[in-house]
């Protein structure tokens, strides 16, 4: 799977920050034509967004456009946006299987003879859609990623949204476990003061202990905070190799679980152990094969 510790938005009618959006070292931007973009602006940033996919170079960040409901405009940007070759795009408001596979038939239209073809995320944003997780995140093809979007969801509610969270717990948990069933990747929502950073810390590493493999940012200065939270520690990493050296040892003697410091290693810490090292192998650190 790709990283996406960070996915940065960015305005869709914001020229100098579609210029530069490569330059902030998130490992996904996200150019927004939804919720960033007044209805009356719609076509000048559809306009602008598929320029900068051909024009500007994001580096090794992945290149995400964020449509907005087909029931609105989603399907001109699908139309304008995908020969230009992102990544991915970003669906907004999604509430069953049926949204995704609606994209899904207007992308495969819309795909040049060659192209890569271009993954789904799907942004659930509503009671009904995260109710709907698990049969969401089965949709087959294209859907690599399930993510939160707390701000709408809370609303939808009629919960106040909160720096501590508890009114999202059971959403966040919901997200996880369908993103885990179905094997595809669970996204955290962002945490909206980009002046609070240590209550970003405390809610990036709540979304990283209950599961989430990445979040959504709002503002450049929140990617270090977040990857400092998601990568993994020298400690971690020293773990998981002892892990994996552990069972390796135990597996030539013709057994299938080990013991690490007194404690049992069986396979479920086995593939917490492997992640790890997987991820630290994206990240370029050099750790045992």
């Amino acid at each position: 799977m790709s990283l996406r510790r960070t996915m940065l938005f960015i305005p869709g009618n914001n020229p100098g920050m579609l210029q530069n959006g490569g330059v902030f070292g998130a490992d996904s931007v996200i150019l927004d034509l939804e919720d960033a973009v007044a209805p009356q602006e719609k076509d000048a940033a559809r306009f602008l967004v598929a320029q900068a996919l051909k024009t500007v170079d994001y580096g090794t960040s992945e290149k995400v456009v964020r449509i907005n409901p087909l029931d609105t405009f989603g399907a001109k940007d699908i139309q304008m946006i995908v020969p230009c070759q992102p990544d991915v795009l970003l669906v907004p408001k999604v509430e069953s299987a049926q949204d995704i596979e609606g994209v899904t038939r207007l992308v495969a239209q819309a795909e040049m003879e060659g192209q890569k073809p271009v993954q789904l995320i799907a942004l659930l944003e509503t009671a009904k859609g995260i109710a709907l997780a698990y049969q969401i995140a089965q949709t087959k093809g294209r859907l690599v990623a399930l993510a939160l979007g707390a701000e709408d969801y809370t609303a939808g509610l009629g919960a106040a949204r909160t720096k501590e969270g508890q009114e999202i717990f059971t959403a966040r948990s919901l997200v996880i476990n369908a993103a885990a069933a179905a094997g595809i990747q669970s996204l955290d929502t962002p945490f909206t003061d980009a002046n609070d950073e240590d209550g970003l810390y405390q809610d990036a590493l709540t979304g990283k202990e209950l599961g989430f493999k990445g979040k959504l940012a709002i503002n450049p200065r929140q990617i270090d905070v977040i990857h400092g939270v998601l990568n993994p520690t020298a400690a971690t990493i020293e773990w998981a190799e002892a892990v994996v050296q552990a069972i390796r040892k135990a597996e030539a003697e013709g057994s299938g679980v080990a013991s690490l410091h007194g404690k049992m290693v069986d396979a479920p810490i086995v593939a917490r152990a492997e992640h790890i090292l997987q991820l630290a192998r994206k990240l370029g650190v050099e750790v045992m094969q």
